[in-house]
């Protein structure tokens, strides 16, 4: 199965590893991942006001290209996952944007066709679960993580808007506590898997961003937890900086791990 992918500039740039895991990984579940040719920056962030077009151009022209390459569009980071899904919800839903983005599209040089909201958008992780399924990575672990006691933190992005991203129940997540059981390691479920990291506020106010990480990683320690495991490079960043008792491991390394890809560390 081909799929279209947009890496994103954390994992093609200071993360590079993590995306060689999600390739690698995905080669041997029968997943390809196309990258798309010339994407750019999602944005970081999803701009909510209904006039601001500029900043999202970039991924409509990421879903119009998996549109035209009749492929779905996989994201891996949590961050450029909500502004695609987002924006391509903003495409089917707001007929007013969507004119003025495609207005803008057709001046460029090579213009496609209106995009009008027509790819499907995956997560890396909803791939393996709504594509791959859980049973088959189960089947294709070579070093099953037996014993290990693993935090799922989801942050902010990966559930929030509920509705519009559809990811899992964004009050009581699954899907992350299911891809460790399908690597063969216990989930620890904590009481602030869900809550903020401190996300960009670590740039004006560096210790309210501590604080609130340290909550996450002392709260998931206290409830067992060896090491956590994210899909966010922020959340990975703002962790760690802060200063976590346990290792925080994003999903790919988690995930290479398990497949073989990558030699053991941490996860040993």
């Amino acid at each position: 199965m081909k799929v279209s992918y947009f890496p994103g500039c954390t994992l093609r740039t200071k993360a590079k590893d993590l995306d060689f895991y999600a390739r690698k990984c995905a080669e041997i579940l029968g997943v390809e991942l196309c990258e798309i040719e010339n994407w750019q920056c999602c944005g970081a962030a999803f701009v909510s006001a209904k006039d601001e077009v500029a900043s999202k151009l970039s991924s409509v022209r990421a879903l119009a290209a998996a549109r035209d390459a009749e492929q779905p569009l996989v994201t891996v980071c949590s961050a450029c996952h909500n502004v695609i899904k987002q924006t391509n919800h903003a495409m089917q839903t707001d007929a007013e944007f969507a004119a003025k983005a495609n207005l803008y599209m057709s001046q460029d040089k090579e213009p496609t066709e209106a995009y009008n909201g027509e790819t499907t958008v995956y997560h890396y992780l909803e791939l393996l679960r709504d594509v791959v399924g859980f049973d088959k990575l189960k089947e294709a672990v070579k070093n099953p993580l037996t014993g290990k006691k693993i935090a799922a933190y989801y942050g902010c992005m990966l559930l929030r808007p509920g509705k519009v991203l559809g990811f899992d129940d964004p009050e009581n997540p699954t899907i992350i506590e299911n891809f460790i059981r399908a690597l063969g390691a216990e989930p620890v479920i904590y009481s602030y898997r869900n809550e903020c990291c401190g996300s960009y506020a670590v740039l004006e106010d560096a210790e309210a961003a501590k604080k609130k990480s340290n909550k996450v990683s002392e709260n998931a320690a206290d409830n067992g937890a060896e090491m956590i495991v994210t899909a966010c490079p922020l959340c990975k960043y703002n962790l760690e900086k802060s200063g976590s008792s346990i290792p925080v491991v994003y999903f790919t390394e988690l995930l290479a791990t398990a497949l073989g890809v990558k030699e053991d560390t941490d996860a040993e």
